[in-house]
């Protein structure tokens, strides 16, 4: 004897249709524009492909060359670790020092606010285009340098510079940074400050003992896309310091990524320009990885018994 569907077993099939109905553009987009494109990309960087005619199988050839014959990769990777080294740890200083700042009771927090973040918002390229008049000789920066006795040094004319200039650049962002901060801060218990500061403890121990280790998963993230963003800084690069007129200064500054695109679009070399990516991530991996490992020594979670 034939039994009818409960009318529970047919709700949740109608609630898993409609689930499947609506995840399915970004599965639709995570297989055409992410998924597809990487098996692709790992396809040709194991071939000699200029885009346009047929690819030609070299097998592991791009990846040894790289390795053992491209001084100009390793210069690029040299350089990206010198940025990220630097940009990275003091953007984190920064937005820390801001965030602890505007947590106190000053005039004009909220227009400080605003003012600090607002930087996040401007497009890149405008960014790029204002630093690169702050940064002239004669601009800005070398000025206020002047009034004090330092004569700047030629930031983007000079391949020694170019990476520093770079650096200050990125403190420019330290907005985002800053507002995660400043809202973990929000978010520590006032006993805690109100037991400690019973106990004796002064602002300088309340913040190390207290405010600190309830920022260190907000700060484990600002470190974690912070290492993401530096090892593929590109706009920066290609638009401050153009290799046309200042070549001497784009090869002291030059990238893991500005160096792929040029091999990519540049030189119409795919295959290795995929080569490239590939040993790229592999990179903001190991690095990404390394972070993670270190998570026990020094991130603090409330729910986390120690």
């Amino acid at each position: 004897m034939a039994t009818t569907p409960k009318p529970a077993s047919r709700r949740r099939r109608r609630e898993a249709l409609w689930f499947y109905l609506f995840v399915s553009p970004w599965v639709i987009g995570f297989l055409v524009f992410l998924l597809g494109p990487m098996i692709a990309s790992m396809y040709y960087s194991l071939t000699d492909w200029d885009s346009f005619t047929a690819p030609q199988w070299v097998g592991f050839k791009n990846y040894v060359t790289l390795l053992t014959d491209d001084p100009r990769f390793w210069q690029a990777l040299w350089h990206t670790f010198s940025y990220a080294a630097i940009s990275v740890p003091l953007g984190l200083v920064l937005g820390l020092w801001l965030a602890n700042l505007l947590n106190k009771q000053v005039r004009a927090r909220k227009l400080l606010r605003t003012l600090i973040y607002l930087p996040t918002l401007v497009p890149l390229v405008a960014t790029a285009m204002i630093f690169r008049q702050v940064l002239a000789p004669n601009g800005p920066l070398n000025d206020a340098l002047g009034l004090i006795g330092i004569s700047g040094p030629d930031w983007l004319l000079d391949g020694s510079w170019a990476t520093p200039a770079l650096i200050v650049m990125s403190a420019w962002s330290a907005g985002s940074a800053t507002v995660l901060l400043l809202a973990a801060m929000k978010g520590i218990p006032k006993e805690l400050y109100e037991a400690a500061e019973v106990d004796g403890a002064g602002p300088v121990r309340q913040f190390w003992s207290v405010t600190l280790p309830h920022l260190t998963p907000i700060i484990f993230f600002n470190l974690i896309m912070g290492l993401i963003g530096a090892f593929q800084v590109f706009a920066q690069v290609y638009i401050l310091i153009p290799k046309g007129k200042m070549r001497a200064a784009y090869d002291g500054a030059e990238t893991m990524v500005p160096y792929l695109f040029d091999e990519a679009f540049g030189n119409y070399h795919m295959g290795y320009a995929s080569a490239i990516s590939w040993l790229l991530f592999l990179v903001v991996l190991g690095f990404t990885l390394i972070a993670f490992r270190t998570t026990r020594r020094w991130v603090f979670y409330e729910t986390e018994v120690k």
